[in-house]
């Protein structure tokens, strides 16, 4: 199995298990991302999503290049069922709303940082390396990093990132707002924990809402933003979980939101 996919509660954990190659990601890895992806994404009664690489060497490392060289030359063939979803199963024609965490233990470099650039937020290891090193190889980020990397970072931090091919710290990711928090190694997976909790407090119809009026206005004008958001903002104070927050505070309690 490349991966590891875990359902506790509320929460769905994807690690990349190929630690003895950096996570890399070959063809039935990205296969099996794409299943764990649409599994997380239509299952309602997981909220959360979490993807992190196992050991504390590697988040990801990319595409495995012993496979991909292969499949882009023709040599081997998926069916478009891989490439249709996204390199990691995440990356392209994956459209989900519930919040996703990246927790960044170690390298994170080109298809691992697209992969990071599509989740939510992020948390990254001090140790952890980031970068889009495509050129170095004489191809480019193909898997969103040159759309996802200049809308997050200054286009003038983005051009340096990609076009350079140098990886940078954790530090510096956090410095220029890619990362939004770093932690040392061994304190990630419980910072990681700390911020599901926070999250599973939060309505989650409301959460998912934000995430879309976001994402999707980012594509609009103001204007255009501004009625999405109306019209979401309209289908939340519909929902049971709209009645149940004023009234655990008027009750002084914390709500019991139930995603309806």
């Amino acid at each position: 199995m490349g991966i590891l996919y875990e359902k506790r509660g509320r929460v769905a954990t994807i690690t990349i298990n190929r630690p003895e190659a950096r996570n890399a990601i070959d063809m039935d890895t990205s296969r099996e991302l794409a299943q764990a992806w649409q599994d997380f994404r239509d299952d309602d009664e997981v909220w959360i999503g979490v993807l992190t690489g196992a050991g504390d060497k590697a988040f990801s490392a990319g595409a495995d290049l012993k496979s991909l060289i292969p499949m882009l030359s023709g040599a081997a063939r998926d069916n478009g069922t891989a490439d249709a979803r996204g390199f990691g199963g995440i990356t392209h024609n994956f459209e989900c709303w519930k919040p996703i965490i990246a927790a960044v233990n170690g390298f994170c470099l080109a298809g691992g940082t697209e992969m990071m650039l599509a989740c939510d937020l992020r948390i990254a290891a001090e140790n952890a390396t980031i970068g889009l090193t495509e050129v170095r190889w004489g191809i480019i980020p193909g898997a969103g990093g040159t759309q996802r990397l200049p809308r997050m970072v200054p286009l003038a931090k983005a051009m340096e990132i990609i076009l350079l091919g140098e990886p940078i710290t954790a530090e510096e990711a956090y410095r220029i707002g890619l990362i939004n928090k770093v932690v040392p190694q061994a304190e990630l997976m419980r910072e990681v924990e700390r911020w599901i909790d926070i999250l599973l407090a939060r309505g989650p119809l409301a959460l998912r809402a934000a995430k879309q009026a976001m994402i999707q206005g980012l594509d609009m004008t103001l204007d255009e933003g501004m009625q999405l958001e109306q019209r979401l903002f309209r289908q939340m104070l519909a929902t049971e979980d709209a009645k149940e927050g004023p009234m655990a505070f008027a009750q002084k309690r914390k709500p019991e939101f139930k995603g309806r």
